[in-house]
């Protein structure tokens, strides 16, 4: 079975194992009798990209190797929103982030080849489309409601969908000897006068635990602290989120800012190996 049809099958079990706990939880708050409540959060996050990808080049090259936040500057597109429902103490959220995220370089040297320093006087011309997908789907448990504040249990899963596609010219250098393991010098077999594309991506799944709520403050319970915290594991080999913002309720729902981080450790033997989002976030919340 090839990586993607792998990764599609874990993805469909995932999926099915969170379902399949979300649907008694829901049957039973039903039959209490209890009325649902539902929550459509709308909201911007504008966040700063870091990570490393090592980009597989034409055969017998070695990889080219770069470090996200020293190439992106740009947000092409974005949707993004979250999704919740509330029946008695049981509830589910969903929230998608989708952003297409490049940005280019010319005559930089915020690169290296296998993990190597590059020749001096080589120099890159390079081009990054980062195409990012976002899911969480996951179920809620209230652990407190009271005036001065709410607390929620949450567990489901996350997926994380990206393609990564690196344009890259080289300027000057030769192949030149470089070290290995053993100390003994070797051939850095790699063309600098090429120029070409590369991609990496992944899909993966990641079950996650954590935290939701809110702090309410004043007497009026008008502005409030949002808090969110998560973390997994999975087909990743660790995932974590934080949110921490400021808000005012209104009737009718609420406005907020908040700070977002989202950041992945992939396992052994991916080319992207770390992965993370991070800067402010505002939004509006409609409930009903």
């Amino acid at each position: 079975m090839d990586a993607r049809r792998f990764h599609a099958a874990a993805s469909r079990r995932m999926l099915a194992l969170t379902l399949a706990a979300l649907a008694p939880a829901a049957a039973q708050a039903q039959t209490m009798g209890d009325k649902w409540e539902w929550e459509l959060i709308l909201y911007g996050w504008f966040p700063s990209v870091g990570g490393s990808t090592s980009f597989p080049a034409p055969a017998p090259s070695p990889s080219i190797d770069i470090s996200s936040n020293d190439v992106i500057d740009a947000l092409k597109m974005a949707f993004m929103g979250t999704a919740a429902g509330r029946v008695g103490k049981w509830g589910f959220l969903t929230d998608l982030f989708y952003a297409d995220l490049g940005g280019s370089k010319s005559g930089t040297r915020d690169f290296s080849i296998d993990h190597l320093p590059i020749p001096v006087g080589v120099t890159a011309n390079l081009n990054l489309d980062v195409k990012t997908t976002i899911w969480t789907l996951a179920g809620t448990y209230n652990l407190a409601a009271k005036p001065e504040g709410t607390s929620d249990l949450v567990f489901g899963a996350r997926l994380l969908d990206m393609d990564q596609t690196l344009d890259y010219s080289f300027v000057g250098g030769a192949p030149v000897p470089a070290p290995t393991a053993s100390g003994r010098a070797s051939r850095l077999d790699f063309d600098f006068s090429r120029s070409g594309t590369s991609t990496a991506s992944l899909s993966n799944w990641d079950a996650i635990v954590g935290l939701r709520g809110r702090i309410n403050l004043g007497e009026s319970k008008r502005w409030y602290l949002p808090y969110y915290l998560d973390a997994g594991a999975g087909e990743s080999k660790f995932t974590w989120q934080g949110i921490i913002g400021i808000g005012y309720q209104f009737d009718w729902g609420s406005i907020g800012a908040s700070w977002r981080y989202l950041d992945y450790d992939f396992k052994s033997g991916s080319t992207i190996t770390s992965f993370n989002l991070n800067g402010a976030a505002v939004g509006v919340t409609f409930r009903f």
